[in-house]
């Protein structure tokens, strides 16, 4: 069942989301290369600490760290190594979430580090631009399925894919709620949103081919061709005129 939020229970996620966001902008800021991922997730954990949150990913199904950094053909879920540095050419994406007074917040972003090829920067792009689309079909009223159909038709018409083994979310009391928020669906169909429901939602795109595989590590899933990948990704809650994005500044 996807739960209705109460507005005090909306307040508790909008601060969780706000602290995810001002992380990752000071994040954003430390893509540079010679950073080691290490270091960033080292940076995310102390900045939320600071608001007195918990990181929300650190210890998760057994997940060892606050954040996830995934580069090039790597999906999601890559894991910060203390001896993996940032190169100039990489694209990286970093997925953050935070638990503030036991509710959370969830979001991604992906930046270039120095000069990327001109197929990475539009990856890059068009992701970023998916996720604004998606946003927008977001109302009371309106199907999941449509808010799902505007990822997938936008980032196949640029002539790439949208990952399938993993979807978006309901978020609240937990990191992941009901209901799954696919990229991709048929217009029209899929739960009727209502005000007060709290979605992330998430496009994860590859220049290639959309199948992924999961790493030794039993948790980096990277695009099974080796090709690029983008992710983003915006807590919101619906409105009665459309949605509150709440992982922004």
């Amino acid at each position: 069942m996807v739960e209705i939020k109460t507005a005090a229970e909306l307040e508790k996620i909008r601060q969780a989301s706000k602290i995810v966001a001002r992380t990752l902008a000071l994040l954003k800021n430390e893509i540079r290369a010679g950073v080691s991922t290490a270091d960033l997730n080292a940076l995310a954990e102390s900045e939320i600490r600071k608001y007195n949150a918990v990181p929300a990913f650190l210890g998760y199904r057994g997940y060892p760290a606050t954040l996830c950094v995934s580069i090039n053909e790597e999906v999601v879920h890559g894991i910060p190594n203390a001896r993996r540095f940032l190169k100039n050419g990489d694209v990286v994406s970093l997925d953050l979430g935070v638990v503030y007074e036991d509710f959370y917040g969830d979001a991604a972003l992906t930046a270039a580090v120095g000069a990327v090829s001109p197929e990475c920067s539009r990856l890059i792009s068009v992701t970023e631009q998916a996720l604004a689309r998606a946003i927008s079909a977001v109302k009371n009223g309106a199907r999941l399925g449509d808010v799902c159909h505007a990822v997938e038709s936008f980032v196949v018409q640029k002539g790439m894919s949208v990952v399938k083994e993993f979807t978006g979310h309901g978020i609240g009391r937990r990191l992941h709620e009901e209901p799954s928020i696919p990229n991709y669906g048929r217009p029209g169909s899929g739960v009727a949103l209502k005000v007060g429901m709290t979605l992330a939602i998430e496009p994860m795109v590859c220049l290639g081919r959309p199948e992924v595989l999961i790493k030794n590590d039993g948790w980096t899933a990277v695009s099974v061709d080796g090709s690029c990948a983008a992710h983003f990704e915006h807590t919101v809650v619906v409105t009665e005129n459309g949605c509150e994005v709440l992982t922004v500044v």
